[in-house]
């Protein structure tokens, strides 16, 4: 069973690191080109839209978008592929040449057309498609030539992608020798994958299915993220692979490695526009993610974030750096706001921490006006344990403590504050002026109090102990107190007057 992995903020400085590292990219490079316009009308010889067209544009598809999605994020690429002699060819190659970043290694080959997908569009939805191409295997001189360019440029590169339309250039030839050549040089390669046959991929580091390919290579109905995991699995005994990131739409990304638990990334919520070149975003980031020595459940959860961002586009697009780290900072700051919970919801989530293993910690205070000495204590408690709840006491409950002058700041401030920080998990406000019934609730297995208390002293300590946990007295830093606070801004007042 797969662990839904959450977004936090460690992955903010990870986007850095997706930067200056070189990939080669081999696959089937294609040009896509854009009719945009409005649609008024049915036509009067046959029951379709007549589109009134209004501008048009061309990008780079297939591989290029690879590669277009890897220099966007601040790598390098060497890329081979294969063009025609034709307009279409040459239109592709100024793309290419408008990449200072990119090395392109395009064959022509005059038998065949370059690839050419044309959609047309009105109001920010497709009407058509139309595709200008051929799928025929490519000549075996034309392997040999792609073999040549890869030995080549394959010292220079951090990692390998093939990226693979079906249009006839990755033949199971040059896929096998590209792997074999890959291994000899230790340089890992990923895959995104087509057809219904993997065996032309035995051997590689990583495929990339969409649900669809990994459902038709498997012969199994992926309905749900525990039959992709089982279906990945299969796909890594029977091909040899290190892994398999399986792409599953709105139900994100799930990252299958051989012999390792399994992790699941949720798809981000967001407006859907055009999912044309997803793909091409999410085995990019993770090329450069692996490139740049992160782990590959970082690299995968970047990946799905990038793939996120890029369906809320329209056409084929890329993904920026700076993209990434507005998502990042954007999702840090909504987990924030989920963090803060009431009681029921606060009870479930601890059985279920349980459940997976994690060790519970507890704290509990006013945290009025936060301080070093606040920051201190939630290090240590969060220290003590995997996951940290902090029982907030409400204004009223404040008021009855500290005085009507308390709190400074209202519940939701002191809460919204506290939730911002890494070491809490779990925000709980509640009204009683001791938090022993929300302790019975949570059940932790560490409850943590400031050493100013003795073990006697610490409310529901006696209640944690019973159950097998711990109480831990957390160091205090001295010279830091939101009383004394408060008593300085008033001597300052006073003096000013």
């Amino acid at each position: 069973m797969s662990e839904a992995i959450p977004m936090d903020s460690h992955f903010i400085p990870l986007v850095n690191k997706l930067a200056g590292h070189r990939v080669l990219c081999i696959g089937d490079v294609m040009l896509d080109r854009y009719i945009y316009g409005q649609v008024e009308r049915i036509s009067p010889e046959a029951p379709i839209p007549v589109l009134r067209m209004q501008r048009e544009a061309i990008t780079l598809g297939g591989a290029g978008n690879v590669v277009r999605n890897i220099v966007s994020l601040g790598g390098q690429v060497d890329l081979i592929g294969v063009v025609g002699q034709d307009q279409t060819g040459y239109d592709l190659a100024s793309q290419f040449a408008g990449l200072s970043q990119v090395t392109p290694y395009l064959l022509t080959d005059n038998s065949r057309p370059t690839t050419l997908k044309t959609r047309y569009v009105a109001d920010g939805q497709q009407l058509l498609r139309a595709d200008f191409e051929v799928s025929q295997p490519i000549s075996e001189d034309m392997e040999q030539q792609i073999m040549l360019r890869v030995r080549g440029a394959l010292d220079g590169c951090n990692v390998v992608i093939l990226s693979d339309y079906a249009k006839g250039v990755l033949t199971p030839r040059v896929v096998a020798e590209i792997i074999k050549l890959a291994k000899e040089k230790n340089r890992r390669i990923l895959i995104d994958p087509k057809g219904r046959d993997f065996v032309r991929y035995l051997g590689a580091s990583l495929l990339t299915p969409n649900r669809r390919e990994l459902a038709e290579a498997t012969g199994s109905a992926i309905k749900n993220v525990e039959d992709a995991e089982r279906a990945a699995l299969q796909l890594i005994k029977t091909y040899q692979l290190e892994g398999v990131l399986a792409k599953l739409g709105a139900d994100g990304v799930c990252l299958v490695m051989k012999d390792q638990p399994a992790c699941h990334f949720r798809a981000l919520a967001r407006e859907v526009f055009d999912v044309s070149g997803a793909g091409d975003t999410v085995v990019a980031t993770l090329a450069l993610g692996l490139a740049g020595g992160l782990p590959v459940a970082d690299s995968a959860a970047l990946a799905n974030i990038a793939g996120a961002i890029v369906v809320g586009k329209i056409g084929t697009a890329a993904v920026t750096r700076e993209e990434l780290l507005r998502e990042l900072m954007h999702d840090q700051a909504r987990q924030s706001e989920e963090k803060i919970v009431g009681i029921v919801q606060a009870t479930e989530m601890a059985e279920r921490w349980r459940k997976q293993g994690f060790k519970i910690g507890f704290t509990n205070g006013c945290f009025d006006l936060l301080h070093p000495g606040h920051i201190s204590l939630l290090r240590q408690a969060k220290a003590a344990c995997d996951k940290l709840v902090v029982g907030l006491n409400s204004d009223e409950s404040v008021r009855r403590l500290k005085g009507e002058s308390r709190p400074v700041q209202n519940e939701t401030s002191r809460a919204t504050v506290l939730a911002s920080l890494a070491d809490v998990d779990e925000v709980v406000i509640f009204g009683e002026d001791t938090p022993v019934n929300l302790i019975k609730a949570i059940r932790p297995a560490v409850l943590v109090k400031g050493a100013d208390y003795s073990l006697d002293q610490v409310v529901g300590g006696d209640l944690v102990q019973s159950w097998g946990g711990q109480v831990v007295l957390a160091k205090l830093v001295d010279g830091h107190s939101t009383t004394a606070t408060i008593a300085r801004l008033k001597d300052g007042k006073k003096a000013v007057g």
